[in-house]
């Protein structure tokens, strides 16, 4: 924390900060997330928490490396515009990159229009849009799916944002 934040990111230290974790994981999320046509496990690979000073969590993230690919498959910061989001998504990059990852990629929805600008604004790039993925897969894989989401924005396509680490 001696960056100016008022919180630090951190892997899970034990089984019981990573169960506490993971509880908020699938608090959002629940027991699976659906992308590229097939329903994973938030919380199957690495768990990161932002904690505040008084260890309480601010934001989480859940990321998987395979090969030279690591996917953030779960992100989300529990306050706005303090950095949260950015520390979470800085420290994967450098495990992604300390790992020899040539690609760091995550799906979202075309609803969540903040998340899609601050990807962007990170530096991400749109790699790919899968039209009417998300409508197949809340008739296929995952009815739980709300039908709309920000902004009353019907949940419809994925969007695929990727950069280099």
């Amino acid at each position: 924390m001696d960056d100016g934040r008022n919180f630090e990111v951190r892997s899970a230290v034990g089984d019981e900060e990573a169960k506490r974790l993971a509880r908020r994981v699938r608090s959002t999320w629940g027991e699976t997330v659906v992308r590229r046509g097939e329903a994973i496990d938030p919380v199957e690979g690495t768990l990161l928490g932002a904690y505040a000073d008084d260890d309480q969590i601010i934001g989480v993230a859940t990321y998987v490396i395979r090969g030279e690919d690591c996917e953030i498959v779960a992100m989300e910061a529990y306050q706005e515009r303090l950095g949260i989001a950015t520390a979470l998504m800085d420290e994967i990059r450098a495990r992604a990159k300390a790992a020899g990852c040539k690609r760091l990629w995550l799906v979202t929805t075309n609803d969540n229009v903040p998340a899609i600008a601050f990807y962007q604004k990170w530096g991400m790039d749109l790699a790919t849009l899968r039209h009417d993925s998300i409508t197949e897969a809340r008739a296929r894989l995952k009815p739980s799916i709300a039908e709309t989401g920000y902004d009353d924005i019907p949940i419809r396509h994925e969007l695929e944002f990727e950069i280099e680490p």
